[in-house]
């Protein structure tokens, strides 16, 4: 599996506490709204769309005012964009003649292990997105029916997942599968219209009914990735019910996830898990008994699993935007609070012997440029650490639920 690329610093002279001194007040800042524009509008947080308006469609993490914009980039030969554009046409996930595995039964244990088709369901996952992408921006239609016979393999055999991964397998590849199928779908790709139903079936039968309960007693990252999935398959499906089951999701999972002071003395128990109190709490937190704002529920895990995590959380929210609720609003302190916090070690700051032992495991991968762009970007957060660490590591490549956000995302309107 192609990863993105994460260098290590050496530089061991930044403070952890001059990275968070940038961040907003604990009081929060006042409300945001994006302006209307061909992706639909966004306003301040709060309920989302109503029943009968309809969605935004392409919605699903892009959608054709930013792909317009990445066009006109990739015309002037601007960069980033030219680069991670050739990084991804340079991915295996890019060649003309991928040729799909689709299995009837995705058996994923743990760590996906048995891993019976589970790394083929995420790489078609994926390369059906990637495909979709350069349809999207070049027009060339062997692209669009590469996506399509990707797509069509899939839901021609698949009928369930199967282990103890299941439901995070469901979200990892349910991920990308509704990004592609929103791109070819509303593109004019000639996808048949039978085939577009068959494929509609498969993830109202074989992803939705896993992601729909969340994980409440999994590490967070898992809740978050199936969140993020549930969300972009409700948008290809116009199904309401399902989007606002995917925003009460994230809506409770966040704030378990990302510490504030505002909080309390201990951290936000994840909804419906039964794990409260300290002593549980400190055990679910990977042992860490000190908490600080941004610190993550897998902090101390390691960072690859907490960029997941955040990651997801910043997919939801950007699907969310496209559809008219501004979810990043919502998230804003905890999410920025994460990214500088997390992004200062790895910019090389030194541990301090009460964060996961003074010894953490770092390395986000690519998993900030989205909320990079949305608060810095669009809003005017400052964000050294997360600017820096961003600058150091792009193009930001493709990563199991994660691809190419350095080509669709930067600088995105």
């Amino acid at each position: 599996m192609r990863r993105s690329t994460t260098r290590t610093l050496t530089t061991r002279t930044l403070l952890a506490a001059a990275a968070l001194a940038t961040l907003l007040p604990l009081g929060g800042a006042p409300a945001t709204a994006h302006p209307a524009g061909p992706d639909g509008p966004a306003g301040p947080a709060g309920p989302a769309p109503q029943a009968g308006q309809p969605f935004q469609h392409p919605g699903v993490l892009v959608g054709q005012r930013q792909l317009d914009f990445v066009k006109t980039k990739l015309a002037a030969g601007a960069e980033p964009w030219t680069a991670a554009f050739a990084d991804l046409r340079a991915s295996r996930y890019a060649a003309l003649d991928w040729q799909p595995r689709p299995r009837a039964n995705v058996e994923c244990g743990s760590a996906s292990n048995p891993n019976n088709g589970c790394s083929d369901e995420r790489d078609d996952a994926m390369a059906a997105y990637t495909h979709a992408l350069q349809w999207a921006l070049t027009g060339d239609h062997r692209y669009a029916d590469r996506a399509i016979r990707i797509m069509d393999a899939w839901s021609a055999v698949i009928k369930e997942h199967t282990n103890s991964n299941a439901p995070l397998q469901t979200g990892w590849s349910g991920a990308n599968w509704s990004r592609a199928a929103e791109l070819i779908r509303h593109s004019g790709a000639g996808w048949p219209a039978a085939s577009v139903k068959r494929f509609a079936t498969m993830l109202r039968t074989v992803y939705v009914p896993l992601l729909t309960p969340g994980s409440p007693r999994k590490n967070g990252n898992w809740e978050l990735v199936q969140t993020d999935a549930l969300m972009g398959i409700a948008v290809f499906l116009d199904d309401r019910q399902l989007f606002d089951r995917a925003v009460e999701l994230w809506r409770g999972r966040l704030p378990a996830y990302v510490y504030l002071s505002s909080d309390g003395e201990l951290p936000v128990p994840p909804p419906k898990a039964g794990i409260e109190g300290r002593s549980a709490l400190v055990s679910y937190w990977s042992d860490q008994p000190t908490f600080v704002n941004g610190l993550a529920q897998e902090t101390c895990r390691d960072f690859g699993h907490t960029g997941w995590g955040l990651e997801a959380a910043a997919q939801t929210a950007e699907t969310a935007r496209l559809q008219g609720l501004d979810l990043w609003h919502e998230g804003r302190e905890r999410l920025v609070a994460a990214l500088e916090f997390h992004t200062a070690y790895d910019n090389g700051a030194h541990a301090p012997d009460w964060l996961c032992k003074g010894e953490p495991k770092t390395g986000l991968g690519p998993a900030v440029q989205l909320a990079y762009n949305e608060y810095h970007g669009r809003q005017g957060v400052p964000m050294p650490q997360t600017e820096r660490y961003v600058a150091a590591h792009r193009p930001f490549g493709a990563n199991y639920f994660i691809g190419w956000e350095t080509l669709t995302h930067t600088d995105a309107p």
